[in-house]
C-alpha cells in the first residue's frame, strides 16, 4: 500500500524523519511531497526542500520525494496511494489534524488518513521552531539533519540577524 506524507518541510526535521521512517515500515511505499502553501513564506525553495528531503532519506529504500501545488487528495489519487500520513505532536496537533483528515473525507472517500505519534524526543520539535532558533545563530545540528543543518547555517549567514528586543531592565 502506498501512504502519501504531506508537508512544507521548510525544513524537514529529525521529528519528519523519524515519521518517514516508521512509515516506510508500516506501508510499501512513502511519498514523501513537498506542498505548496500560499499561507507560509518558507525559507528554502520547492527544489532545495526535495534535494534536503533526498539526501535526509537516502537511507530508506522504500521513500519516494516530490511536490505539488494543489489538494493533497488529488496528488494521493494521481499516485493511487489510499493513505495520508500525518505525525502527531501534540493534542494541538490532533484538532487540526482531524479536521483536514474529515474535510479530505468529503473531497476524497476513498482516501484515509493515517495517524502516527511523533517519538517522544521529536515531540516539541516543528520547522518554525527551528527556523525562530537557527535565526540567532544557535546551532540546530540536534533538530535537523545535518546536511539541513549547513543549510540553515548558509541560509542564515546571508540574511541580518534580526535583534532581540530588550526589557525594562537592560
Amino acid at each position: 500500500m502506498i501512504a502519501v506524507y504531506p508537508g512544507s518541510f521548510d525544513p524537514i526535521t529529525l521529528g519528519h524523519l523519524d515519521i518517514i521512517e516508521r512509515g516506510c515500515r508500516l506501508f510499501d511505499q512513502v511519498i514523501v511531497v513537498v506542498m505548496t502553501n500560499p499561507g507560509k513564506t518558507p525559507l528554502f525553495s520547492v527544489s532545495q526542500r526535495l534535494d534536503q528531503i533526498r539526501h535526509s532519506t537516502q537511507h530508506v529504500n522504500n521513500v519516494e520525494v516530490d511536490s505539488y501545488h494543489g489538494l493533497t487528495v488529488d496528488y494521493a489519487s494521481s499516485r493511487q496511494a489510499k493513505v495520508l500520513l500525518r505525525g502527531l505532536r501534540a493534542l494541538s496537533d490532533f484538532e487540526k489534524e482531524l479536521q483536514m483528515a474529515h474535510t479530505n473525507r468529503t473531497l476524497s472517500d476513498d482516501i484515509e488518513t493515517f495517524f502516527l505519534a511523533t517519538s517522544t524526543e521529536y515531540s516539541f520539535l516543528s520547522s518554525s521552531l527551528v527556523k525562530e532558533i537557527a535565526q540567532f545563530g544557535v546551532p540546530v545540528d540536534h533538530l535537523v539533519p545535518k546536511p539541513v543543518a549547513r543549510d540553515i547555517r548558509q541560509c542564515y549567514a546571508k540574511k541580518p540577524q534580526t535583534a532581540l528586543p530588550l526589557t525594562e531592565t537592560e
